[in-house]
């Protein structure tokens, strides 16, 4: 291996009309999920799960303060990976984490068809579209970001 094949290829660089159509997307999905009811911390909260799940150091970063901002808790972030072990988190946001988690991880039939359901009988059919585009946006995201190799640098 030679040392230009070492160098990582940031894809939102190389290809930049493309990230910035999925970043047009992520926009849209944002909008329809203000229309629909979710609110930022909600919605940080399924970005910080979801970029969790994926491994995403780039975006766990990134939606991790934005999440803070938004009014998250460090309780409630803390312990996001064993959200379904406490009742820190309300039904709605539960169904949302784990739609969320299904769309993100792709389990058996069955189990998808049991984390819909859950989802369905405490969400509107609008939020529950929008959660499954906040998911489908975001692992979109976590893979560019972990191919490019995105750096997460110290906070100053």
């Amino acid at each position: 291996m030679t040392a230009a094949n070492t160098k990582h290829i940031f894809l939102d660089k190389e290809h930049p009309v493309l990230w910035r159509a999925l970043n047009g997307l992520g926009l849209k999905v944002r909008e329809a999920a203000d229309e629909a009811g979710l609110d930022q911390r909600m919605i940080e909260l399924l970005h910080v799960r979801i970029s969790q799940i994926n491994g995403c150091a780039f975006c766990l970063d990134l939606h991790m303060r934005d999440a803070v901002k938004a009014g998250e808790t460090p309780q409630r972030l803390a312990v996001l990976p064993a959200w379904r072990e406490t009742a820190l988190f309300t039904a709605r946001e539960r169904a949302a984490l784990a739609l969320a988690e299904a769309i993100t991880d792709l389990p058996d039939h069955r189990s998808m068809e049991h984390e819909e359901a859950y989802a369905r009988d405490h969400l509107t059919v609008e939020e529950y579209s929008v959660v499954s585009w906040l998911a489908i946006t975001m692992n979109a995201f976590n893979r560019v970001s972990i191919t490019s190799h995105h750096p997460v640098r110290a906070e100053r």
